[in-house]
């Protein structure tokens, strides 16, 4: 994919239906918290990197990828049941914390629609590159992500990602994606949930409590030819968000790129694999661990030669967002507690671990930073 700002012409919507201006490339962007020499080395190094080919900037991360998931030990993550959301999370939240994941089960979403809108995302796999983005057009960051530069009709067999807004939107009258559109609007209902319960269990406040549109949703599809060299379905595309729903179309294990590092888990089939993102660790002023990108699947255990999908829904912000810790959720009670008010100014008074920061421009910073080279919350932090 190109990584120059004249391919950054369009963005994507606010919630008020208009587009912002791009931001600052990560070249010319300044920050008056951090100007460190070594910052701006670090930054230097990733766009060198960022300039290889597909083939070239991708190796460290691949070769961190397997040789880190060679020596971990693939765990069962939390389990919560989603007709219980809300107690079952305040119980896990310890762990839920220390991780960045959990697995949900008990959902609304019949294995039937899931894989309905499965067979809908492989039929856009499969469409020819140039209807691809006729039906699709770029528009940063929604769209087909399939290596930009390469000019080859035919893709190059690594596969691709793909990035629609919550009604699934297309310029095709044609493509029938009835499935697909019902299974986003299931998965954005349980994601908002989600969201909800977690800021709850921490006493926090919900953004969308009083703006319904300071939250939206994106779904990500990611395709994967089979081949006996792929032995991880994943992405090294990144995007911010506070929580990532990833179904489970099968059983077997995947590896997240958690705080601590690779770590390998298992889910069962139909379950939805929720991860904390770099959102929620700024809201919760650091109290969360979070996960990194999309679920890196292991097709050792399946049919190498067969084709795979996954499919995520990321809850994130409009681009127009600024982030920073939340305030404590204010709690009305009709008793006189002169503890609980005590409590309440003790937290509000907690000293903020992040600096306020524009997501457009952190958005666009680490979509377009391929080879991460450390934490990008790291210039946030105080």
């Amino acid at each position: 994919m190109a990584s120059s700002t004249q391919n950054h012409q369009q963005h994507f919507p606010t919630s008020s239906g208009t587009t912002s201006a791009p931001p600052p490339t990560p070249s010319t962007t300044k920050h008056n918290f951090t100007s460190t020499s070594d910052s701006a080395a670090t930054d230097l190094l990733s766009r060198l990197l960022h300039r290889l080919p597909p083939t070239l900037s991708n190796t460290p991360l691949l070769l961190r990828r397997r040789s880190s998931i060679a020596t971990t030990t693939t765990t069962s993550p939390p389990v919560v049941p989603f007709s219980e959301l809300n107690s079952s999370l305040s119980t896990t939240l310890p762990s839920v914390s220390e991780l960045g994941f959990f697995q949900l089960t008990s959902h609304s979403i019949p294995s039937e629609l899931a894989r309905s809108a499965e067979s809908d995302s492989l039929s856009l796999f499969n469409l020819p590159r140039h209807l691809k983005h006729q039906h699709f057009p770029r528009s940063w960051p929604l769209g087909f992500d399939d290596d930009d530069d390469d000019d080859d009709e035919e893709d190059n067999g690594t596969g691709d990602s793909l990035f629609l807004d919550s009604s699934c939107s297309t310029d095709s009258s044609e493509l029938s994606l009835s499935s697909l559109r019902e299974f986003t609007r299931e998965m954005e209902k349980i994601g908002f949930a989600v969201v909800e319960a977690l800021l709850c269990a921490m006493g926090l406040q919900n953004p969308a409590g009083e703006d319904p549109d300071s939250l939206c949703s994106m779904m990500w599809v990611s395709n994967r030819s089979g081949s006996p060299d792929d032995k991880l379905v994943g992405s090294g595309v990144f995007y911010p968000y506070v929580v990532g729903l990833h179904y489970q179309f099968r059983s077997q294990s995947c590896s997240l790129l958690a705080d601590p590092g690779w770590v390998t888990v298992s889910s069962s089939m139909d379950s939805i694999l929720v991860t904390l993102g770099d959102i929620a660790q700024v809201w919760s002023n650091g109290k969360l661990k979070k996960v990194s990108g999309k679920p890196a699947l292991s097709m050792e255990e399946g049919n190498n030669s067969s084709p795979f999908t996954s499919m995520s829904l990321l809850v994130t912000l409009p681009l127009e967002s600024t982030v920073s810790p939340l305030y404590p959720r204010v709690v009305i009670s009709n008793h006189d507690n002169k503890n609980q008010h005590e409590d309440e100014d003790s937290e509000s008074n907690e000293v903020n671990k992040f600096n306020s920061f524009s997501f457009e421009d952190y958005a666009w910073r680490v979509y377009h930073e391929r080879v991460p080279l450390k934490d990008p919350l790291d210039r946030y932090r105080i």
